[in-house]
């Protein structure tokens, strides 16, 4: 089992110059990963992807990854394009953390799908499968699914390595589509848990 360790920043608008120094140190310090919290809705924060994209810009060693894109607000034929672009562009360095969007208000008020408990489950199941078949060039992708549908859209660009999909979630089902379906776990900030878990 590859085990890696790195930090998690949100991208704090008025403080994207320390999201870039952060990640900078990170490397410095010989960690693998920068995770960028991804909560849209969240009026102090900035875009995900693009803090993303400035991290590996800033970067060349250390590995990013969304922690967890959030899938309701991101559809998943855009999301596998976005990271198979990222990792081509940083040479491999682009893991894709996704999560069902735990904030369901915020998602909603954003005019995504309040998806709760097992829809939102089964529909970040769905997203993950249109995700791995999307990097999959020279094919046509359809799925039908009860929240993601995609019908005939072409495969590719494959990334430059086999990028791992791992899935934030807490309890028993969300951590049994983990086992399942993933290829890793990001593991919720300590703060958002009792200790007691």
């Amino acid at each position: 089992m590859d085990i890696r360790f790195g930090i998690s920043i949100p991208p704090t608008a008025a403080a994207l110059e320390d999201v870039l120094d952060m990640a900078k140190a990170a490397e410095d310090e010989g960690l693998d990963l920068v995770g960028i919290q991804d909560h849209p809705y969240a009026a102090e924060f900035g875009d995900t992807f693009a803090a993303l994209g400035a991290c590996l810009s800033a970067t060349t060693r250390i590995s990013v990854y969304p922690g967890v894109a959030n899938m309701p607000l991101r559809r998943p034929s855009m999301l596998a394009k976005q990271a198979a672009t990222f990792d081509l562009l940083s040479g491999g360095r682009f893991e894709l953390g996704v999560g069902a969007g735990a904030f369901e208000d915020g998602v909603a008020a954003m005019g995504g799908p309040a998806l709760a408990g097992r829809a939102a489950l089964r529909a970040l199941e769905e997203g993950i499968e249109i995700i791995r078949a999307a990097w999959r060039p020279g094919r046509l992708v359809s799925v039908q699914g009860d929240e993601y549908t995609v019908q005939g859209i072409a495969g590719g660009p494959a990334p430059a390595h086999r990028i791992g999909i791992w899935i934030g979630a807490m309890g028993p089902h969300a951590l049994d589509l983990v086992g399942r379906v993933a290829d890793g776990w990001v593991a919720p900030l300590p703060n958002w848990l009792p200790w007691e878990r």
